[in-house]
Protein backbone atom coordinates (compact mmCIF):
# COMPACT_ATOMS: atom_id res chain seq x y z
CA UNK A 1 0.00 0.00 0.00
CA UNK A 2 3.00 2.24 0.66
CA UNK A 3 4.21 1.82 -2.30
CA UNK A 4 0.75 2.26 -4.26
CA UNK A 5 0.38 5.67 -2.28
CA UNK A 6 4.08 7.21 -3.16
CA UNK A 7 3.49 6.02 -7.00
CA UNK A 8 0.14 7.88 -7.42
CA UNK A 9 0.56 10.74 -4.72
CA UNK A 10 1.82 12.71 -8.07
CA UNK A 11 -1.57 11.97 -10.12
CA UNK A 12 -3.50 13.08 -7.34
CA UNK A 13 -1.54 16.46 -7.29
CA UNK A 14 -2.13 17.19 -10.51
CA UNK A 15 -5.74 15.98 -10.80
CA UNK A 16 -6.48 18.56 -7.66
CA UNK A 17 -4.42 20.92 -9.56
CA UNK A 18 -6.31 20.29 -12.76
CA UNK A 19 -9.50 20.52 -10.93
CA UNK A 20 -8.95 23.74 -9.29
CA UNK A 21 -7.79 25.11 -12.91
CA UNK A 22 -10.96 24.28 -14.37
CA UNK A 23 -13.04 25.56 -11.71
CA UNK A 24 -11.63 28.99 -11.63
CA UNK A 25 -11.88 29.41 -15.48
CA UNK A 26 -15.71 28.46 -15.14
CA UNK A 27 -15.58 30.90 -12.23
CA UNK A 28 -13.85 33.74 -14.41
CA UNK A 29 -16.18 33.21 -17.22
CA UNK A 30 -19.28 33.84 -14.94
CA UNK A 31 -20.74 30.83 -13.83
CA UNK A 32 -20.51 31.45 -9.98
CA UNK A 33 -23.00 28.08 -9.21
CA UNK A 34 -20.78 27.11 -6.47
CA UNK A 35 -22.66 23.48 -5.73
CA UNK A 36 -22.44 22.15 -9.27
CA UNK A 37 -18.70 22.69 -9.58
CA UNK A 38 -18.23 21.32 -5.77
CA UNK A 39 -20.65 18.08 -7.37
CA UNK A 40 -18.71 18.06 -10.02
CA UNK A 41 -15.38 18.09 -8.63
CA UNK A 42 -16.39 15.10 -5.82
CA UNK A 43 -17.30 13.11 -8.85
CA UNK A 44 -13.88 13.81 -10.43
CA UNK A 45 -12.60 12.81 -7.26
CA UNK A 46 -14.53 9.45 -6.75
CA UNK A 47 -13.55 8.33 -9.97
CA UNK A 48 -9.46 8.99 -9.13
CA UNK A 49 -10.15 6.83 -6.12
CA UNK A 50 -11.92 3.86 -7.94
CA UNK A 51 -9.11 4.39 -10.47
CA UNK A 52 -6.62 3.84 -7.38
CA UNK A 53 -8.49 0.93 -5.89
CA UNK A 54 -9.06 -0.86 -8.96
CA UNK A 55 -5.01 0.10 -9.62
CA UNK A 56 -4.13 -1.61 -5.85
CA UNK A 57 -6.40 -5.15 -6.19
CA UNK A 58 -5.11 -5.08 -9.99
CA UNK A 59 -1.38 -5.01 -9.23
CA UNK A 60 -1.52 -6.07 -5.30
CA UNK A 61 0.57 -9.08 -6.08
CA UNK A 62 3.13 -6.55 -7.46
CA UNK A 63 3.21 -4.44 -5.31
CA UNK A 64 4.01 -6.74 -2.44
CA UNK A 65 6.34 -8.23 -4.21
CA UNK A 66 8.36 -5.12 -4.82
CA UNK A 67 7.73 -4.11 -1.05
CA UNK A 68 8.72 -6.90 0.56
CA UNK A 69 12.60 -8.40 0.81
CA UNK A 70 13.57 -11.35 -0.51
CA UNK A 71 13.93 -14.46 1.33
CA UNK A 72 14.87 -16.87 -1.65
CA UNK A 73 16.60 -16.54 -4.96
CA UNK A 74 13.88 -18.46 -6.49
CA UNK A 75 10.76 -16.89 -5.44
CA UNK A 76 12.58 -13.51 -7.03
CA UNK A 77 10.46 -13.83 -10.29
CA UNK A 78 6.43 -14.99 -8.37
CA UNK A 79 4.55 -12.49 -9.13
CA UNK A 80 2.62 -14.12 -11.09
CA UNK A 81 -1.48 -13.98 -11.23
CA UNK A 82 -2.13 -11.01 -12.41
CA UNK A 83 -3.93 -9.82 -15.65
CA UNK A 84 -2.33 -6.49 -15.79
CA UNK A 85 0.71 -5.68 -18.44
CA UNK A 86 2.58 -3.82 -16.05
CA UNK A 87 2.68 -6.57 -13.71
CA UNK A 88 2.71 -9.48 -16.27
CA UNK A 89 5.87 -7.45 -17.65
CA UNK A 90 7.86 -7.29 -14.50
CA UNK A 91 7.05 -10.55 -13.84
CA UNK A 92 8.70 -11.78 -17.11
CA UNK A 93 10.98 -9.25 -16.61
CA UNK A 94 12.09 -10.72 -13.32
CA UNK A 95 11.91 -14.78 -14.34
CA UNK A 96 14.31 -13.96 -17.56
CA UNK A 97 16.99 -11.78 -14.63
CA UNK A 98 16.73 -14.93 -11.90
CA UNK A 99 17.34 -17.36 -15.13
CA UNK A 100 20.18 -15.16 -15.91
CA UNK A 101 21.60 -15.39 -12.12
CA UNK A 102 21.19 -19.03 -12.09
CA UNK A 103 23.25 -19.45 -15.97
CA UNK A 104 25.93 -17.51 -14.44
CA UNK A 105 26.07 -19.27 -10.43
CA UNK A 106 26.00 -22.45 -12.45
CA UNK A 107 29.13 -21.31 -14.75
CA UNK A 108 30.98 -19.73 -11.53
CA UNK A 109 30.38 -22.78 -9.59
CA UNK A 110 31.74 -25.46 -12.36
CA UNK A 111 35.09 -23.03 -12.54
CA UNK A 112 35.81 -23.10 -8.81
CA UNK A 113 35.22 -27.18 -8.96
CA UNK A 114 37.85 -27.42 -11.86
CA UNK A 115 40.13 -25.35 -10.03
CA UNK A 116 39.73 -27.30 -6.78
CA UNK A 117 39.97 -30.13 -8.68
CA UNK A 118 43.35 -28.98 -10.26
CA UNK A 119 45.03 -27.59 -7.03
CA UNK A 120 44.20 -31.14 -5.64
CA UNK A 121 45.65 -33.04 -8.11
CA UNK A 122 48.57 -30.44 -8.58
CA UNK A 123 49.30 -30.98 -4.88
CA UNK A 124 49.69 -34.35 -5.26
CA UNK A 125 51.93 -34.61 -7.89
CA UNK A 126 54.19 -32.49 -6.35
CA UNK A 127 53.97 -34.68 -3.01
CA UNK A 128 56.30 -37.81 -5.39
CA UNK A 129 59.26 -35.74 -6.31
CA UNK A 130 59.34 -34.23 -2.47
CA UNK A 131 59.28 -38.19 -1.30
CA UNK A 132 62.07 -38.65 -4.11
CA UNK A 133 63.96 -35.65 -2.78
CA UNK A 134 63.52 -36.92 1.05
CA UNK A 135 65.42 -39.73 0.09
CA UNK A 136 68.16 -38.23 -1.59
CA UNK A 137 69.14 -36.12 1.34
CA UNK A 138 69.08 -38.59 3.95
CA UNK A 139 72.41 -38.09 4.35
CA UNK A 140 72.82 -35.90 7.58
CA UNK A 141 76.58 -35.45 7.60
CA UNK A 142 76.44 -33.43 4.51
CA UNK A 143 75.27 -29.89 4.97
CA UNK A 144 74.03 -29.05 1.58
CA UNK A 145 71.82 -32.27 1.90
CA UNK A 146 70.36 -31.20 5.24
CA UNK A 147 70.03 -27.30 3.64
CA UNK A 148 67.37 -28.87 0.91
CA UNK A 149 66.21 -31.37 2.86
CA UNK A 150 65.07 -28.40 5.19
CA UNK A 151 63.42 -26.33 1.88
CA UNK A 152 61.72 -29.54 0.93
CA UNK A 153 60.24 -29.41 3.75
CA UNK A 154 59.14 -25.80 3.76
CA UNK A 155 57.64 -26.55 0.23
CA UNK A 156 55.87 -29.80 1.74
CA UNK A 157 54.34 -28.00 4.47
CA UNK A 158 53.26 -25.39 1.86
CA UNK A 159 51.44 -27.32 -0.05
CA UNK A 160 49.84 -28.88 2.58
CA UNK A 161 48.42 -25.22 3.41
CA UNK A 162 47.20 -25.00 0.31
CA UNK A 163 45.15 -28.46 -0.02
CA UNK A 164 43.83 -27.65 3.55
CA UNK A 165 42.65 -24.08 2.03
CA UNK A 166 41.07 -25.64 -1.55
CA UNK A 167 39.43 -28.24 0.63
CA UNK A 168 38.09 -25.21 2.49
CA UNK A 169 34.90 -25.18 0.41
CA UNK A 170 33.83 -28.89 0.69
CA UNK A 171 34.23 -28.65 4.79
CA UNK A 172 30.63 -29.82 5.17
CA UNK A 173 31.75 -32.94 3.22
CA UNK A 174 35.38 -33.61 4.70
CA UNK A 175 35.30 -33.62 8.29
CA UNK A 176 34.12 -35.91 11.46
CA UNK A 177 33.93 -34.97 15.01
CA UNK A 178 34.73 -37.67 17.72
CA UNK A 179 35.94 -37.66 20.79
CA UNK A 180 39.83 -37.12 20.50
CA UNK A 181 42.73 -37.31 22.54
CA UNK A 182 44.14 -34.25 22.69
CA UNK A 183 47.83 -34.82 23.64
CA UNK A 184 48.20 -37.33 20.85
CA UNK A 185 47.29 -34.86 18.55
CA UNK A 186 49.70 -32.55 19.82
CA UNK A 187 52.59 -34.94 19.92
CA UNK A 188 51.84 -35.78 16.54
CA UNK A 189 52.01 -32.27 15.19
CA UNK A 190 54.92 -31.54 17.56
CA UNK A 191 57.02 -34.64 16.07
CA UNK A 192 56.35 -33.67 12.74
CA UNK A 193 57.80 -30.12 13.31
CA UNK A 194 60.51 -31.66 15.24
CA UNK A 195 63.36 -30.78 12.31
CA UNK A 196 61.85 -27.36 12.74
CA UNK A 197 62.49 -27.05 16.55
CA UNK A 198 66.24 -28.50 16.30
CA UNK A 199 67.40 -26.51 13.11
CA UNK A 200 65.51 -23.32 14.94
CA UNK A 201 66.88 -24.47 18.52
CA UNK A 202 63.63 -24.29 20.09
CA UNK A 203 62.39 -27.25 22.58
CA UNK A 204 58.65 -27.95 22.78
CA UNK A 205 57.19 -28.19 26.04
CA UNK A 206 53.96 -30.11 26.11
CA UNK A 207 51.84 -30.35 29.30
CA UNK A 208 48.38 -32.05 28.70
CA UNK A 209 46.77 -34.87 30.55
CA UNK A 210 46.76 -38.28 29.25
CA UNK A 211 42.80 -38.06 30.02
CA UNK A 212 41.98 -35.07 28.26
CA UNK A 213 39.50 -35.43 25.69
CA UNK A 214 37.74 -32.99 23.11
CA UNK A 215 34.77 -33.03 20.57
CA UNK A 216 36.78 -32.64 17.10
CA UNK A 217 37.75 -33.05 13.88
CA UNK A 218 41.42 -34.91 13.98
CA UNK A 219 42.61 -34.21 10.93
CA UNK A 220 41.51 -30.74 10.71
CA UNK A 221 42.53 -29.70 14.53
CA UNK A 222 46.04 -31.72 13.48
CA UNK A 223 46.01 -28.63 10.40
CA UNK A 224 45.37 -25.74 13.20
CA UNK A 225 48.25 -27.11 15.69
CA UNK A 226 50.53 -27.02 12.09
CA UNK A 227 49.51 -23.16 11.78
CA UNK A 228 50.07 -22.51 15.40
CA UNK A 229 53.55 -23.96 15.92
CA UNK A 230 54.79 -22.99 12.56
CA UNK A 231 54.04 -19.35 13.52
CA UNK A 232 55.39 -20.03 16.71
CA UNK A 233 58.53 -21.62 15.17
CA UNK A 234 59.20 -18.66 12.92
CA UNK A 235 58.46 -16.05 15.14
CA UNK A 236 60.48 -17.58 18.37
CA UNK A 237 63.68 -18.17 16.31
CA UNK A 238 66.73 -16.50 17.69
CA UNK A 239 64.53 -14.34 20.23
CA UNK A 240 63.17 -17.44 22.60
CA UNK A 241 63.79 -20.97 24.06
CA UNK A 242 60.38 -22.89 24.48
CA UNK A 243 57.06 -23.14 23.01
CA UNK A 244 55.19 -24.70 25.38
CA UNK A 245 51.94 -26.62 24.27
CA UNK A 246 49.31 -27.06 27.19
CA UNK A 247 45.30 -27.65 27.85
CA UNK A 248 43.21 -27.37 31.02
CA UNK A 249 39.58 -27.50 32.01
CA UNK A 250 37.85 -24.21 32.29
CA UNK A 251 34.00 -24.39 33.22
CA UNK A 252 31.95 -25.87 30.34
CA UNK A 253 35.62 -25.70 27.95
CA UNK A 254 39.16 -27.16 27.10
CA UNK A 255 40.94 -24.93 26.44
CA UNK A 256 44.51 -25.25 24.08
CA UNK A 257 46.87 -22.93 24.18
CA UNK A 258 50.61 -22.87 22.32
CA UNK A 259 52.51 -20.32 23.60
CA UNK A 260 55.96 -18.74 22.33
CA UNK A 261 58.46 -16.46 24.00
CA UNK A 262 59.23 -14.47 20.44
CA UNK A 263 58.89 -11.31 19.46
CA UNK A 264 55.27 -10.91 19.85
CA UNK A 265 52.41 -9.47 17.80
CA UNK A 266 51.66 -5.46 18.05
CA UNK A 267 49.16 -3.89 19.50
CA UNK A 268 47.71 -2.54 16.54
CA UNK A 269 48.09 -6.06 14.25
CA UNK A 270 46.21 -8.24 16.64
CA UNK A 271 42.62 -7.45 15.37
CA UNK A 272 43.79 -8.12 11.89
CA UNK A 273 46.12 -11.12 11.91
CA UNK A 274 43.18 -13.50 11.36
CA UNK A 275 42.67 -11.83 8.11
CA UNK A 276 43.42 -12.90 5.14
CA UNK A 277 46.96 -12.25 3.00
CA UNK A 278 47.02 -10.10 6.13
CA UNK A 279 51.05 -9.90 7.18
CA UNK A 280 51.30 -6.88 9.50
CA UNK A 281 54.84 -5.79 10.58
CA UNK A 282 56.24 -8.97 11.42
CA UNK A 283 55.39 -10.21 8.26
CA UNK A 284 57.70 -7.06 6.58
CA UNK A 285 60.60 -8.79 8.17
CA UNK A 286 59.81 -12.34 7.39
CA UNK A 287 59.08 -12.55 3.66
CA UNK A 288 58.39 -15.86 3.63
CA UNK A 289 55.06 -14.93 5.55
CA UNK A 290 51.81 -15.41 3.42
CA UNK A 291 49.02 -13.59 6.12
CA UNK A 292 47.20 -16.85 5.30
CA UNK A 293 47.90 -18.92 8.39
CA UNK A 294 45.84 -17.98 11.36
CA UNK A 295 43.05 -16.73 8.92
CA UNK A 296 43.35 -20.58 8.20
CA UNK A 297 43.45 -21.86 11.47
CA UNK A 298 40.28 -19.20 12.43
CA UNK A 299 38.42 -20.22 9.31
CA UNK A 300 38.83 -24.01 10.44
CA UNK A 301 37.79 -23.00 14.52
CA UNK A 302 34.56 -21.08 13.10
CA UNK A 303 33.49 -24.27 11.23
CA UNK A 304 34.19 -26.80 14.26
CA UNK A 305 32.42 -24.81 16.47
CA UNK A 306 35.67 -23.53 18.07
CA UNK A 307 36.79 -20.27 19.21
CA UNK A 308 40.57 -19.14 18.56
CA UNK A 309 41.68 -15.83 20.34
CA UNK A 310 45.14 -14.27 20.53
CA UNK A 311 47.12 -12.26 23.00
CA UNK A 312 50.40 -11.29 22.81
CA UNK A 313 52.48 -8.03 23.41
CA UNK A 314 55.98 -6.78 21.34
CA UNK A 315 58.74 -9.07 22.96
CA UNK A 316 56.09 -11.06 25.22
CA UNK A 317 55.80 -13.54 22.53
CA UNK A 318 52.49 -15.00 21.26
CA UNK A 319 49.74 -17.08 23.32
CA UNK A 320 46.86 -18.35 20.90
CA UNK A 321 44.31 -20.18 22.41
CA UNK A 322 41.33 -22.92 20.84
CA UNK A 323 38.46 -22.82 22.99
CA UNK A 324 36.76 -26.30 23.04
CA UNK A 325 33.31 -27.18 24.33
CA UNK A 326 32.79 -30.06 26.34
CA UNK A 327 30.93 -33.00 25.03
CA UNK A 328 27.85 -32.78 27.08
CA UNK A 329 27.43 -28.90 26.40
CA UNK A 330 26.87 -29.74 22.99
CA UNK A 331 23.35 -29.84 21.40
Amino acid sequence: MKLLIKEHRLLVVIHLVQLALVAGVYWLDGYHDIYTSLYAVFLSILILLFYIAWRYFSHRKMYDRLSNPLTELDKSGVISGSSAPLAKAVDQLLQAQYGLYISQIGDMERRRREHSQFINQWVHQMKTPLSVIHLLTEDENDERQIDIRDEADRIQRGLETVLHAARLETFEVDFQVAMVQLKRVVQKTVNEHKRLFIVNKLYPQVQIEDKLKVPTDEKWIGFVLTQLLSNAIKYSAGCGRNVTIRAWQQDTKTVLEVADEGRGIPAADLKRVTRPFYTGENGREFRESTGMGLYLAQEVCNRLGHVLEIDSAVGMGARVRVYFQNESNIT
